[in-house]
């Protein structure tokens, strides 16, 4: 049965409820400080369509990105790898395999720097086309700092993080595990010192070292003051992206920043962030120091395998390179200092630092049929280039390399400035370029 009909007063009560509520409601008014679209404004309380058409602004939305992918494919993404938690004498690793070590032939094994991950610090590169070729050759081994890695767990309360030394001590127990007989490192920042104690400690299982923004040098007292302070005065995110980035870059190169900043601040466990920092911050002189021919070569504490230095002409680790550089054996060791990059030349210049690295492989006596994929580009560029190189060259004295290595300077020209002719990719373009050694400890790109 149908409800019966309200009597006359019940509607009227009804009626003049209805009308108190609308006298003590407010009036409704637009926000000027959040224009709208006229489309949106229909999608709102009729009683707004009251204000003036021509009042109304159209707000232009961008495009919103991914957070770790851009138009330059710079990407985090692992494509057919295998993951293994390795225990060793210090706790477990997260390692990452690529492809499958080749016989007697060295892996590339990585090692990330503070604040990073196996992911965000060499996925760009190891992603990027011109290293396709090299990861024919070699498998390539990504490990992660304990707690550092995707989804890492906190630890547990009161546990005790691995000196730098014992990070090192760990990476034996993965080149066992994962039958590898040696290795060619790659790392940066923190991983690059992890290395570099590692080929110290057992150089048999070394065969090179790429460090980028390496630092030898244990923390001063001045430096652990300022180290204090920042902590008092800054939250952990600053802090570690200073350590990433110089004050220029901070202020100029915002996309990477702002990626970094979030990525470091979201997708790394920040009490785990905290221990690793803490550890590389207490960390202990290398204490190489650069042999002196015919008089201590063999018993000197330095670095016997070819090292390669890699540091961006803005990077806020510039000095602590050069000072590495001034330690090591100048004929395995070459600095190569990036233009047009910062602290990440492995994120930034993916294609040069690629370039450099196939070449210094090619060194070590590995691909010497490899093709120089950006150089192969270049021969149809204009050979004015080249014979303004050709120029330099017949007024300069010229050490070639004919397999592309650029090893140090022999003990013999160690006191003049020479040029070195190398095929390297230009910093504007992929043409013919000179690296040029301005002193005997470093390597810098000219066009």
């Amino acid at each position: 049965a149908a409800p019966p009909l309200p009597t006359e007063s019940e509607r009227g009560w009804r009626a003049g409820e209805q009308e108190s509520r609308r006298a003590d409601a407010p009036s409704p008014r637009l926000d000027t400080r959040f224009p709208f679209s006229a489309r949106s404004l229909l999608l709102l309380s009729p009683a707004l369509l009251v204000v003036r058409m021509d009042e109304l602004q159209d707000v232009q939305l961008t495009e919103i990105k991914p957070l770790l992918t851009d138009k330059n494919g710079r990407n985090f993404q692992d494509f057919d790898c295998q993951e293994h938690d390795v225990e060793t004498p210090h706790g477990v690793l997260h390692v990452t395999l690529r492809g499958t070590p080749k016989g007697n032939r060295p892996v590339i094994l990585t090692y990330h720097d503070i604040g990073l991950n196996h992911k965000s610090c060499f996925n760009t590169l190891f992603n990027f086309e011109d290293m396709q070729e090299i990861t024919q050759h070699f498998a390539v081994v990504h490990v992660d700092a304990p707690g550092q890695q995707e989804n890492a767990p906190p630890f547990p309360s009161g546990y005790q993080y691995p000196t730098m030394d014992e990070l090192a001590e760990m990476l034996p127990s993965v080149i066992t595990q994962l039958k590898i007989n040696s290795v060619i490192g790659i790392g940066v920042g923190a991983g690059a010192y992890i290395l570099s104690r590692l080929a110290l400690n057992q150089p048999d299982l070394v065969e090179g070292l790429v460090l980028i923004n390496v630092d030898p040098c244990a923390k001063g007292w001045m430096d652990w003051a300022a180290s204090k302070l920042s902590g008092w005065t800054s939250n952990l995110v600053d802090i570690v992206m200073g350590h990433h980035f110089s004050t220029d870059e901070l202020g100029e190169n915002q996309e990477i920043i702002q990626t970094y900043r979030l990525h470091i601040a979201q997708d790394i466990n920040q009490d785990n962030l905290a221990l690793f920092w803490n550890s590389y911050n207490s960390r202990q002189d290398l204490e190489i120091e650069r042999p002196i021919p015919g008089i201590n070569e063999d018993t000197v504490n330095t670095l016997k395998c070819p090292v390669l230095l890699i540091v961006g002409d803005t990077s806020p680790a510039v000095e602590a390179v050069v000072e590495c550089n001034s330690r090591l054996n100048p004929t395995k060791t070459t600095l190569l200092k990036m233009a047009d990059c910062g602290g990440l030349p492995q994120v930034v210049q993916p294609g040069k630092l690629a370039e450099a690295f196939k070449y210094f492989v090619q060194g070590m006596g590995y691909m010497p049929t490899a093709s120089m994929t950006r150089l192969a580009r270049s021969r149809t560029h204009s050979a004015s280039s080249i014979s303004s190189v050709d120029g330099v060259r017949s007024r300069t004295h010229t050490s070639s390399q004919p397999e592309g290595a650029t090893a140090g300077p022999g003990h013999d020209n160690q006191a003049r400035p020479q040029t070195m002719e190398v095929l390297y990719t230009s910093c504007s373009s992929p043409i013919r370029s000179l690296m040029t050694l301005r002193d005997p400890l470093s390597l810098t790109c000219s066009d």
